[in-house]
């Protein structure tokens, strides 16, 4: 039962080591204040749009599979707080302009699809506990990913709204909660590692994109 306890701080371990802010492109100088800052910034916005400013969402799928009522409770917040964010999103879409041209991305598109088709799938399976994983890996790494749009907005005159991501402490929490057997604390965090991977492979391309525009 120890290992069953620790849940909620692997889940967070499990952030803190492979989720966006570990990432070098995710805080690089050329990203948020460099000469070509603005692409930059344009292409995270319209590629976050794709992965999670439609609906539903990766979190609005996990809600569907919610059947404890704690974990009902903050799903129901979770989907509240992320249709702030898409609105938010399509506000710095507007205000970013078209997607930067750049030499060799043809594929770029599918890939993005992909890495949304992956996560929409963990959010719906049927594995207990790996669509609430997937839910609070989204949320728990979107605070980083905040603090990259906030940038973003200022740099194309908008006035960032409050974020309303998740208390980190409640979702550790929750997770301890959830997680009442070594099954299932295996399913959550399987959710988050892969999610977490698909954020990664998102700043991979990210950074590919504006290499490639340099030497284009």
């Amino acid at each position: 039962m120890a290992r069953v306890a620790e849940t909620g701080q692997l889940l967070l371990a499990c952030v803190r080591d492979n989720g966006s802010a570990s990432h070098p492109w995710s805080q690089a100088g050329e990203l948020l204040r460099g000469e070509h800052s603005a692409r930059g910034l344009s292409d995270l916005i319209h590629y976050l749009c794709t992965l999670h400013g439609r609906y539903p969402g990766v979190i609005d799928h996990a809600s569907t599979r919610a059947v404890e009522p704690a974990s009902r409770a903050w799903l129901a917040q979770a989907t509240y707080a992320f249709a702030g964010e898409r609105a938010y999103l399509a506000r710095l879409a507007v205000a970013a302009g078209p997607v930067p041209s750049t030499p060799g991305a043809a594929g770029t598109d599918s890939t993005i699809i992909a890495q949304r088709h992956a996560m929409e799938m963990l959010a719906q399976s049927e594995r207990h506990g790996c669509a609430l994983g997937t839910a609070m890996a989204i949320v728990l790494d979107w605070a980083h990913v905040r603090t990259v749009l906030d940038s973003a907005a200022i740099r194309f005159g908008v006035e960032p709204p409050p974020c309303m991501a998740g208390d980190i402490e409640t979702i550790a929490t929750l997770a301890d909660a959830f997680a009442g057997s070594a099954a299932v604390q295996r399913a959550l965090l399987f959710g988050a590692q892969q999610v977490l991977l698909q954020h990664r492979g998102l700043w991979d391309v990210l950074e590919a994109r504006h290499q490639a525009r340099l030497v284009g």
